[in-house]
């Protein structure tokens, strides 16, 4: 299974997963009365709209049904998400903020404030409501994986070692979930993206994925990391340097 070249910002992979209703491109959602439904029932609708892509429509019924159930969080959550897919990254913030405030221990919505600091590229603040999310609940993996992708962002490559390295301990496919990924925050440059590759590299092999830790030094190799000899270096991959495979893609440096 290949291992993205991105950062993957897992930002709203549990929220996400609930909207993935199998609807055909052809049948599209009939439009009701929203004044007519329940609160219950709008969701419901906004959640099939979502299925559909149709963020717009998605939005008027989780609005609404906002509006009829002033004092339920996950309806805030779910309007942000889709305001987040329509870039209205303002609005988006503001409802996380009031599912957070109804719900102070609301670890999805905490980190979603998070997804949204982090695509405005502050960091600094995205890595606050990350950490928030992992006090809130340190088990699940998607916070480490975005905590990781903070402290990557600033350079600080330790701290993200040690987050990657904690989500690849709670789902050793954290990582492979392209398919359910709600934002994908692209690196740069070819630079970038083989560092990523090195220190996502680091991580498993301290969890001792031989495998996946080939697949992300070769990566990075493609992209042009200049440093691979460093893993006869770096005390993450102690236990790999007498490998054959290992060295086929890194060669050993030559003795003098």
């Amino acid at each position: 299974m290949r291992i993205t070249s991105k950062v993957m910002l897992l930002a709203v992979l549990a929220s996400l997963s609930q909207y993935s209703v199998a609807v055909a491109p052809e049948a599209q959602q009939a439009v009701p009365s929203l004044s007519g439904m329940s609160a219950a029932e709008l969701e419901k609708a906004g959640d099939l709209a979502r299925a559909q892509k149709n963020e717009t429509q998605a939005i008027e019924y989780f609005q609404a049904a906002a509006h009829k159930d002033r004092k339920n969080p996950t309806l805030y959550n779910k309007l942000g998400l889709a305001q987040l897919r329509k870039d209205d990254w303002k609005s988006a913030r503001m409802n996380f903020e009031k599912a957070a405030k109804l719900n102070p221990k609301y670890a999805e919505a905490v980190n979603n404030i998070g997804a949204v600091e982090y695509l405005r590229k502050n960091y600094n603040g995205a890595a606050k409501y990350f950490k928030k999310a992992v006090a809130l609940n340190e088990t699940h993996p998607t916070y480490h994986v975005n905590l990781g992708a903070a402290w990557f962002s600033q350079k600080k490559m330790d701290r993200a070692i040690a987050e990657y390295t904690r989500a690849i301990e709670l789902d050793p496919d954290a990582f492979r979930h392209e398919n359910r990924t709600g934002i994908a925050a692209q690196i740069a440059s070819p630079e970038e993206r083989a560092q990523f590759s090195y220190t996502l590299a680091k991580a498993y092999a301290k969890r001792g994925d031989v495998d996946s830790c080939l697949q992300c030094l070769k990566k990075a190799k493609e992209d042009g990391y200049r440093n691979l000899a460093n893993v006869y270096h770096d005390e993450e991959f102690s236990r790999l340097r007498d490998n054959p495979r290992l060295q086929e893609v890194v060669p050993p440096p030559v003795t003098k």
